[in-house]
């Protein structure tokens, strides 16, 4: 795809795929779920254009990387370990850092873990999430939103796997991918993605019968597990603690010093959960992001931004990497 470059790297102990393009300054792309490298195509191609060294990475456990098989191997340390040892492959001292989704909470972890490594960080729909030391993570979920919140329906390893599996992959990435319902989403265990209630949605301009081709493809050939297992980290279903959880307790309270920039759309299922728009608009993200530049609220746009709004978060991009 005009001139993007694939190459396996050996990190952390497994192999990660990598797509790149490019010189110049390292921007790090990091997708979340249930998304891919792909995710950054119009991303990698602009940044390139504009004399950076693009790289976007499948993260363990997606695609073409590695997929450790324990659900125990998809901490925050892991996967940001994972990543300081592919900025080290590269032969950066820091880079610029771009995240969505999961994606964006990886790029959050690796600001508190390894400040030293990151220039600047761009986060695309999830902002900071300071950790909160009296409650489990999906535990509060579970508490607010119910057993049918997204977060907690993962847990349970197969189950809905194989509800993916009954449905059809594609289908699912295609209500996934095009979803523009605000508010926390929950997956009722009688429909979970919604397929008796709504009728078959067409494919948005930005996201074309090729592109949900390829996530189609990726998928049924490595399965959803590697990226469930990231939820599943959080709160382990075998009663042996909440491993992303326990292991962050050193940084509880602990600012995040690099210069961010927060992008989300006004539609954005995460932006539009209870409490989060709060968060932001009320002072207390610039409270734990002190160097926190803009936030950034696009109207009338959906989860997805930097596909359905390329052009958009492009130019964000490289207006505030380009300040350093």
């Amino acid at each position: 795809m005009e001139g993007i470059e694939h190459r396996m790297v050996t990190v952390n102990g497994i192999k990660m795929h990598v797509a790149e393009k490019g010189e110049g300054p390292v921007v790090l792309f990091l997708h979340g779920f249930p998304e891919l490298w792909y995710t950054w195509r119009h991303q990698i191609i602009a940044m390139a254009a504009n004399g950076y060294h693009a790289v976007a990475p499948d993260l363990r456990g997606f695609s073409d990387s590695e997929s450790p098989p324990s659900f125990t191997s998809y901490t925050s340390l892991h996967v940001v370990g994972d990543l300081i040892a592919l900025i080290d492959y590269l032969g950066a001292d820091k880079v610029f850092l771009v995240g969505h989704d999961w994606g964006a909470q990886i790029g959050w972890y690796m600001c508190l873990f390894r400040p030293d490594r990151v220039k600047a960080y761009v986060s695309l729909t999830v902002p900071f999430r300071p950790r909160n030391p009296k409650i489990r993570p999906i535990e509060g979920m579970r508490t607010f939103f119910g057993d049918d919140y997204y977060m907690c329906r993962f847990q349970k390893p197969g189950e809905i796997e194989a509800e993916i599996a009954h449905l059809g992959s594609k289908e699912v990435l295609k209500r996934i991918l095009t979803n523009r319902e605000p508010g926390p989403s929950c997956l009722p265990r009688k429909n979970p993605f919604g397929f008796k209630d709504i009728p078959p949605i067409p494919l948005p301009s930005w996201f074309s019968e090729e592109d949900l081709n390829y996530y189609a493809r990726k998928y049924d050939e490595k399965g959803f597990t590697g990226g469930l297992n990231y939820y599943r980290a959080l709160d382990l279903y075998v009663s042996c603690g909440d491993k992303s959880w326990e292991l962050t307790a050193p940084w509880t309270g602990k600012q995040v010093r690099i210069p961010v920039k927060f992008v989300v759309g006004d539609l954005d299922m995460v932006y539009t959960t209870p409490g989060v728009k709060e968060y932001v608009d009320s002072g207390a993200f610039k409270k734990d992001v002190p160097c926190l530049e803009d936030i950034v609220i696009i109207k009338g746009a959906g989860h997805f931004i930097n596909q359905e709004k390329a052009e958009e978060i492009n130019n964000y991009i490289l207006d505030f990497i380009g300040k350093f």
